[in-house]
C-alpha cells in the first residue's frame, strides 16, 4: 500500500508539532507521508487537495474546522476528515450520532492510529451532516476548478441565479457555477439575499435601486438595480411586494 498522505490543520504551532510527533509513532502500523500544514482554514484548503486524509482543529479563527470540511467536499474526490477538538461534549455527542471521526485534546497515539485506519479504508463526509452539526452561515462559497477549491466571499456576491443543473454565482469580477440550490442558499443565508425570481437571489447590501419596465397584463414590470452590474434583474410579480418592502424600509 502506497503512504497515506496527510495534511494537518490548527491553528496553534504546538498542537500542529505534536500531531507530527504523534503522526511518527503511527508510521511503522500505518506508512504516511505529512504533504502539508496549515494555520487556518483558507490556507488549508489550498494544501487539503492533495491529501488523502486531513487533520483539522474544529475551532480556528475566521473559518471553523467544520465550514472547512463543508467546502472540500466540492471536490471530485475530496479527502478523509479527521476532526481534533478540546473536549466539547456538545461537539463529541453530535460527532457519535452521526459517526464522524474526532479525536480530544490531549491526542493519543493509539487513537490516531485508529482513526486514520478507519479514514484509509474509504468513509467519506456528507455535507447535510456537517450543516446539521455547525448550522451558522458560511463566510464563503467555495467552487471546485480544476482539483483545487476557490473560495468566493459572500460579501463580494451580487447575485445567485438558478440555470439548468447549476447556480451561477456573480460578483462583480466573474461569474463561479456552484452545485448547491437556491433554496438551500436561500435558507442558510435569509439575512444576505432577497429573492427577486423564482430563479434569483440578490445581495440585500448591493441593491441601489428598481427601474420600472413595460406593463403585462396590466401590470407594471420591475427590475432590479445592483451596484457594480449594469445588467438589470427582473423581478416577478410575486416577489415585487416582498421586495418592495424591502426597498420602502431603505428609504
Amino acid at each position: 500500500m502506497n503512504p497515506i498522505r496527510v495534511v494537518i490543520v490548527d491553528d496553534e504551532q504546538p498542537a500542529r508539532s505534536r500531531l507530527r510527533e504523534l503522526l511518527e509513532d503511527c508510521r511503522t502500523d500505518l506508512p504516511h507521508s505529512v504533504v502539508g500544514e496549515a494555520a487556518n482554514g483558507v490556507d488549508g484548503l489550498v494544501v487539503a487537495a492533495k491529501a488523502d486524509v486531513v487533520l483539522v482543529d474544529i475551532h480556528m479563527p475566521e473559518m471553523s474546522g467544520i465550514e472547512f470540511a463543508r467546502h472540500l467536499q466540492v471536490l471530485e474526490r475530496p479527502p478523509a476528515v479527521i476532526f481534533v477538538t478540546a473536549h466539547d461534549q456538545y461537539a463529541v455527542e453530535a460527532f457519535e450520532v452521526n459517526a464522524l471521526d474526532y479525536l480530544t485534546k490531549p491526542v493519543r497515539a493509539v487513537r490516531l492510529l485508529t482513526a486514520l485506519k478507519k479514514a484509509v479504508s474509504g468513509a467519506r463526509l456528507a455535507r447535510g451532516v456537517l450543516e446539521s452539526i455547525d448550522p451558522a452561515p458560511r463566510r464563503h462559497f467555495s467552487v471546485a476548478e480544476r482539483g483545487r477549491v476557490i473560495l468566493v466571499p459572500v460579501s463580494d456576491v451580487l447575485y445567485l441565479r438558478a440555470e439548468l443543473k447549476y447556480v451561477t454565482l456573480r460578483t462583480r469580477d466573474r461569474e463561479h457555477l456552484v452545485e448547491e440550490s437556491l433554496t438551500q442558499i436561500e435558507h442558510e443565508f435569509d439575512k444576505v439575499f432577497v429573492r427577486v425570481h423564482r430563479n434569483c437571489l440578490v445581495a440585500r447590501r448591493w441593491i441601489r435601486g428598481f427601474e420600472r419596465g413595460a406593463e403585462t397584463e396590466g401590470e407594471a414590470g420591475w427590475s432590479v438595480i445592483l451596484e457594480g452590474l449594469d445588467e438589470k434583474l427582473p423581478v416577478s410579480r410575486r416577489q415585487w411586494p416582498q421586495v418592495k418592502s424591502l426597498a420602502e424600509s431603505r428609504q
